[in-house]
């Protein structure tokens, strides 16, 4: 019999809860992380970030895909849900967020975290961490990254607009630094979590 897993996060749009994971030099906006909201599934998530959607769907799935240990529970299906509340800009690396507190939360197996961190390259070449809805329209190129906190390692890159390969490195390597932030986050999320229970 198969055993099945019912996975939901949810992006939403409270305010006031978590930390900002900013500190010098990084220009992340404010994060906020509830987890354990839904009764009835296994693992929920609500994961916020800042005040295309079956090339979204596979990009989160691969990379959720490329971490779960599935090897473990060969019968098992996993089921993330991801409800976009609001988009405030930087929507797949929110997504990818969502979707990784909400498998910690359900206590899927995993090799490694990961964490969602979206870059924007402005007409003149400056590079824009987490950009807004706004930044984004306005930017020649937007670069999502999906990075692990063992070894940074990439996971998966969703790109648009014109970039040359050095600014695709820059880029990489400012997802890299701030993906620093967001693990530290969620290790503090996940201490004020689990220090409540």
């Amino acid at each position: 019999m198969e055993e099945e897993r019912h996975t939901e996060a949810k992006i939403g749009a409270e305010t006031g809860r978590g930390s900002s994971p900013r500190g010098p030099g990084c220009s992340l906006r404010h994060f906020a992380c509830e987890q354990n909201l839904l009764s009835r599934p296994d693992g929920s998530a609500s994961f916020l970030q800042g005040v295309a959607e079956k090339n979204r769907e596979r990009l989160i799935r691969n990379t959720c895909e490329a971490v779960v240990l599935g090897t473990l529970h060969p019968r098992t299906s996993i089921t993330v849900v991801l409800q976009v509340v609001s988009d405030a800009g930087s929507l797949l690396a929110c997504c990818l967020n969502a979707a990784c507190m909400a498998l910690v939360d359900a206590g899927v197996p995993m090799r490694a975290l990961f964490c969602g961190v979206t870059c924007a390259l402005d007409s003149d070449g400056t590079l824009v961490l987490d950009p807004t809805s706004k930044r984004e329209k306005e930017a020649r190129a937007v670069l999502t990254f999906a990075l692990d906190n063992v070894e940074r390692k990439l996971l998966m890159s969703s790109t648009k607009g014109l970039f040359s390969d050095a600014e695709l490195q820059q880029c990489l390597a400012a997802a890299q630094a701030a993906s620093q932030h967001v693990f530290r986050f969620y290790r503090e999320s996940l201490q004020r979590r689990y220090s409540k229970s």
